[in-house]
């Protein structure tokens, strides 16, 4: 069983910056790539950031050059830095492995971008 817990949320003014983080554990025999999702209140989840196991990645167009996704393999964990923030920004981040036959999902991390 694999587990993701993601930590780092918080408020936060416009134009500050977060960064989240998301560790892995249990049975990994593959990660094909983790990814970083978001959704507000009255909205669907929506892909922030993904990074492939080959090192590349995507971002949404409304957070590139902003957010940076990292990830460090020897500590399983993936990371999520934001800068200039946004109001638009708030929302609950999620992490999301994609474990070869299956994908699993973290709890959740509230980001509060609010003056």
């Amino acid at each position: 069983q694999v587990q993701l817990v993601e930590s780092g949320g918080g408020l936060v003014q416009p134009g500050g910056s977060l960064r989240l983080s998301c560790v892995v554990s249990g049975s990994i025999f593959s990660v094909n790539a983790m990814g970083w999702y978001r959704q507000a209140p009255g909205q669907q989840r929506e892909l922030v950031a993904r990074v492939a196991s080959g090192g590349s990645t995507i971002y949404a167009d409304s957070v590139k050059g902003r957010f940076t996704i990292s990830r460090d393999n020897a500590k399983n964990t993936v990371y999520l830095l934001m800068n200039s923030l946004k109001f638009e920004d708030t929302a609950v981040y999620y992490c999301k492995g994609e474990f070869g036959w299956f994908d699993s999902w973290g709890q959740g991390t509230q980001v509060t971008v609010s003056s």
